[in-house]
């Protein structure tokens, strides 16, 4: 379990600061809360966190976990678990191959026996054959929560995650999802303009207003 740490993260936009420069060290199973208005920056935040951030948008600074510097790896390599409001769930796959296709690689029955286990735990066992239009909107965010952490991620960046469900599935979803980062020591940074979202004890980054 290792923390993961923002060392002078800035965010450009047209060399313009978007965001940063941003300091924080996130906890095993601890959650970095970015809050704020629409267009200030929180999610070219995590996209410049992920390694995605592409011109006119340019991300400066370190993320390290541990002792290993992850702004210096390609995006395949940081191995960090993404989870957006959107579940991006590939829909000509059932939920099964969904879930595989993200796992390392490994025995396919080794692989198929932790994501049914997975399936199971999280009261999906009897879905396994469906594919995503066949799923409620909170059983897909369920399957997309699965398999990014089947992909063995060393930490989560969670943009808006709750945002298209409902009151009961919103609130349902956070408890699983704090209770994952916490049973797993994972550390995340959410990106979210609901208070709500936040789970206890988070640290809390609030970032102003922007013209982006």
């Amino acid at each position: 379990m290792t923390a993961l740490r923002l060392v002078d993260v800035t965010v450009t936009l047209h060399g313009r600061v978007l965001v940063g420069p941003v300091n924080a060290e996130v906890a095993p199973g601890a959650v970095l809360a970015v809050t704020g208005p629409s267009g200030c920056g929180k999610s070219s935040l995590l996209q410049a966190l992920a390694g995605l951030a592409a011109p006119p948008l340019q991300a400066t600074g370190g993320l390290w976990l541990g002792e290993v510097p992850l702004h210096a790896l390609p995006v395949e390599a940081r191995r960090l678990g993404l989870m957006f409001q959107d579940d991006l769930l590939f829909p000509h796959m059932t939920v099964l191959d969904n879930l595989l296709f993200a796992m390392p690689a490994g025995r396919r029955a080794d692989r198929v026996a932790r994501a049914e286990a997975a399936l199971t735990e999280a009261g999906l066992a009897d879905h396994t054959a469906h594919r995503p239009h066949q799923l409620s909107g909170g059983q897909r965010q369920r399957v997309a929560l699965l398999r990014t952490l089947l992909a063995a991620p060393r930490a989560l960046l969670l943009d808006e995650p709750f945002s298209r469900l409902d009151a009961a599935r919103r609130a349902a979803m956070r408890a699983v999802v704090w209770q994952t980062l916490a049973r797993h020591g994972l550390p995340a940074v959410l990106v979210t303009h609901d208070p709500a979202d936040i789970p206890p004890n988070a640290q809390v980054l609030a970032l102003g207003d922007a013209d982006a």
